[in-house]
């Protein structure tokens, strides 16, 4: 007997210049960079070549800050991963065709955007480990 399955996504939690970024999806809500993991693919692997597609930023991982479950109205739930993630590049973040809008936003700004509340403390848990980003 197997118990539930869900798809997984990962995420990243990216700070450039001391903001954070964030994509604004088909939902109007912003999330973090990321998506779900290809057949056999290392998570952390996945992390930073969503990173790189969403962003155009080259990025390494520091390691896991959280993990939860996501209702997706309409869509079923989805096991969401978040890395700490530093950009390696100085490039300027880019606006890929997966999402409506880029932000990037002040540790401060993060409170009052309509996003889910699990990427919300991801970002705190980023914070928390890293206290000036």
């Amino acid at each position: 007997m197997s118990g539930p399955q869900f798809p997984v996504s990962v995420k990243g939690v990216v700070a450039v210049d001391g903001r954070f970024c964030l994509l604004r999806n088909e939902r109007d809500e912003w999330e973090l960079p990321g998506g779900r993991l290809e057949p056999g693919e290392d998570p952390q692997a996945a992390c930073m070549r969503e990173i790189a597609e969403e962003l155009g930023l080259a990025a390494r991982v520091a390691g896991i800050l959280d993990s939860w479950l996501y209702d997706i109205k309409g869509a079923g739930e989805v096991l969401i991963v978040t890395y700490a993630c530093a950009p390696l590049s100085g490039v300027t973040p880019r606006l890929s065709h997966e999402h409506k809008a880029l932000g990037l936003f002040a540790p401060g700004e993060v409170a009052g955007l309509n996003m889910p509340e699990g990427y919300k403390k991801s970002i705190a848990a980023w914070i928390a480990a890293f206290p000036s980003p």
